[in-house]
């Protein structure tokens, strides 16, 4: 064996090839780094596409690809034409995006429905008693309004799955965090669709029936609201604990 072989082997575990990355995502990187360092703002608009392509020494393709994905998330909103709105602007990450991608792991069955469980108590647990000390006239009317409208006797089961997220969303909002209030928003729209698979799927009466099942969580919701409205804030957050976990087993026992 010659010195430069067992130089070799010596370090084989130590240093394996650099990956060998495509070049839009070098621009990717690029601009990514931009943003971590604080060089790039929200609002802040990036060069042309054409000047980009000049700047990085890439392609005017490999820009136009890193800026699809980047407006995927997020990031970056992008409006073609002339005028004073045109251009790619770097912009903060919208809930919706952050819901399209949860939605997609859950539907890729990335995340255990446990896990899902246990994230939404603690977010709602939290967010929930922070509703309590927060929570301004207006929240409270916006809490309001969505179980006013799950009331109604002859509500359809995708309607009142709406208000019910809406509800929710009310008291995470209502508790001033806006990371909270996107996780949750994100959550509750990455589960709607099997939720609303096993609700479609319940009888309309008797045990496990949907009526049921319905006036438990309309019980539960005004129950919710009212520690809220009370300040209640131990309360409130068990309240919301089982209500979610509750909630959950009526649905597997329906699976």
């Amino acid at each position: 064996m010659t010195t430069s072989e067992s130089v070799r082997d010596r370090w084989a575990d130590d240093w394996t090839p650099l990956p060998r990355y495509r070049t839009y995502e070098q621009v990717l990187q690029r601009i990514e780094s931009q943003i971590f360092s604080g060089a790039l703002r929200a609002g802040e608009r990036l060069p042309p596409e054409r000047e980009l392509a000049e700047l990085l020494g890439v392609s005017r393709p490999a820009v136009r690809e890193a800026l699809r994905v980047l407006e995927a998330q997020g990031a970056v909103r992008s409006q073609a034409g002339n005028g004073p709105g045109s251009g790619t602007t770097i912009d903060r990450l919208p809930s919706d995006a952050l819901a399209r991608l949860l939605r997609l792991h859950v539907a890729l069955g990335s995340f255990p429905p446990q896990d899902i469980i246990d994230t939404r108590v603690t977010l709602e647990r939290s967010s929930v008693a922070l509703a309590c000390q927060n929570a301004g006239p207006k929240d409270i009317e916006r809490m309001r309004a969505p179980l006013l409208a799950m009331d109604e006797p002859d509500i359809d089961r995708e309607t009142f799955n709406q208000f019910d997220i809406d509800f929710h969303v009310a008291l995470a909002d209502a508790g001033g965090n806006r990371l909270m209030s996107d996780v949750t928003r994100a959550i509750r729209e990455s589960v709607r669709t099997p939720f609303m698979a096993a609700v479609t799927a319940m009888p309309e009466t008797g045990e496990g029936g949907w009526l049921g099942i319905r006036e438990g969580l309309r019980v539960q919701h005004h129950a919710i609201f009212a520690a809220v409205e009370s300040g209640q804030a131990e309360r409130a957050a068990e309240l919301v604990e089982s209500h979610i976990r509750d909630f959950y087993v009526d649905l597997n026992a329906e699976a």
